[in-house]
């Protein structure tokens, strides 16, 4: 069959996730490509469209934090539900004005992905929900098939965007033919809402015993008390990978296309179909890799050659090449994301797996709001647009040799006990 044994042992929760995971990707991909042609369209400066990203991503921080921390006493399956709500809000909001700061407050209180990727509580608690259903010797593998999943429904988002947007030249003003993409947006978001609502018991944390220990207030806030200083540690390093990563989100590597070589946004769609398609790809190599060399190093080997492609992206004199680097670059780019998630999820405590995934995403996403704000401010001034491609591979690297430094030793349960062997050639 073409599906996998590791997915066909999945139940039925486990499929919903996927789905969801497909839906959500779907739409944040589609967005992703035309969101800064759609805001400038409608009369924001770029300057201003990077503030509103990075400051969409802040709410996003603030949401996310409140919700993921408390998803495993709230509930799973309502968490996810709110979160589907406030997707489908902000792309209502943001198909139907132009006022800045009304679309500041939708962005805020929403959730909207100006990179293509995860914003909001739905990867925190998909992860620790997955992490629940399958095995430590099968962990790894299923967050590879979510990560490809997710990549997949990326690149046919984009490329979707793409198409939906090419006549936006010929339409009465230029925002006009980028709107579509964002009312589909907010209808993917209702879809996404049908699916968690089919979410059983079985997607829900083990009920724990309350902390009587003087850190259970802290516990109540972040949710974490055993694992807090591990998680402390890796959101830390999260947070420099991805404040790297928010310089060159989707949306404005598309836009960096357009003003370096005028590629048109059917073209731009095409570029990042391929590239998140490899990205993807690349995903599923990374269990038998980590089965072989163990999760860290998987990581970190197959990190670092990627950021130095980011760093020669720039550097192609024409359009061909430069998408041929990008390409290479996301054909590897995405091994440490199943990896990372598979070793978070190893080394903290089973009840507290929402609130580390959730505080690590949240540590990724401050980092990740930050750079918008200076990118908008480089792109602005056309000496300085190939920049944010040169600081991003640089703190990459950076990233990656702190984390192998801090945590090559610390082997997860799995590699230790030796349940995870080395895969045969």
């Amino acid at each position: 069959m073409l599906i996998p044994a590791v997915l066909r042992q999945l139940p039925r929760d486990g499929w919903l996730l996927f789905a969801s995971r497909f839906v959500r990707l779907f739409a944040y991909g589609s967005l992703s490509v035309v969101l800064v042609f759609y805001l400038v369209g409608i009369g924001l400066s770029e300057p201003q469209t990077g503030a509103l990203l990075a400051l969409t991503l802040v709410g996003d921080t603030l949401v996310s934090l409140y919700l993921t921390t408390r998803a495993d006493r709230f509930g799973r399956r309502r968490t996810l539900l709110f979160g589907a709500l406030l997707m489908t809000a902000a792309g209502l909001v943001f198909a139907s004005t132009h006022a800045f700061w009304v679309l500041l407050l939708a962005g805020t209180v929403g959730v909207i992905s100006p990179s293509g990727n995860e914003v909001g509580p739905f990867l925190s608690i998909e992860q620790a929900a997955l992490a629940q259903v399958a095995t430590a010797r099968t962990r790894t593998e299923v967050l590879a098939w979510y990560t490809f999943v997710g990549s997949l429904a990326t690149a046919l988002g984009a490329l979707a965007g793409g198409l939906v947007s090419q006549g936006a030249h010929a339409a009465l003003t230029p925002a006009s033919g980028y709107r579509p993409v964002v009312v589909l947006y907010a209808v993917l978001g209702v879809s996404l809402a049908v699916l968690f609502a089919g979410l059983s018991r079985m997607a829900e944390p083990a009920v724990s015993t309350p902390s009587s220990s003087t850190t259970s207030r802290i516990a109540g806030l972040t949710g974490l008390e055993r694992s807090r200083e591990v998680v402390v540690k890796l959101a830390a390093l999260f947070a420099l990978d991805a404040f790297a990563g928010g310089f060159v989100i989707q949306s404005f590597a598309a836009y960096w296309f357009y003003l370096r070589f005028g590629a048109d946004p059917a073209t731009l769609g095409s570029i990042f179909f391929w590239a998140n398609l490899f990205a993807g790809l690349s995903a599923l190599l990374a269990s038998r890799l980590a089965a072989r060399f163990g999760l860290i190093k998987t990581m970190v080997g197959t990190h670092i050659p990627s950021n130095v492609l980011l760093i020669l992206v720039p550097l192609m004199p024409t359009l061909g090449l430069a998408t041929l680097v990008l390409l290479a670059r996301f054909s590897i780019s995405q091994m440490d994301v199943p990896t990372r998630q598979s070793y978070l999820m190893a080394v903290v405590s089973p009840d507290e797996r929402s609130a580390a995934a959730g505080v690590a995403g949240v540590a990724r996403t401050i980092g990740a709001s930050i750079s918008p704000l200076l990118v908008g401010v480089m792109f602005a001034r056309p000496g300085l647009i190939d920049a944010p491609f040169y600081i991003a591979g640089a703190l990459k690297i950076l990233y990656d040799v702190l984390l192998y430094r801090a945590f090559v030793t610390r082997r997860p349960p799995e590699e230790v006990d030796g349940a995870t062997m080395p895969s045969r050639s």
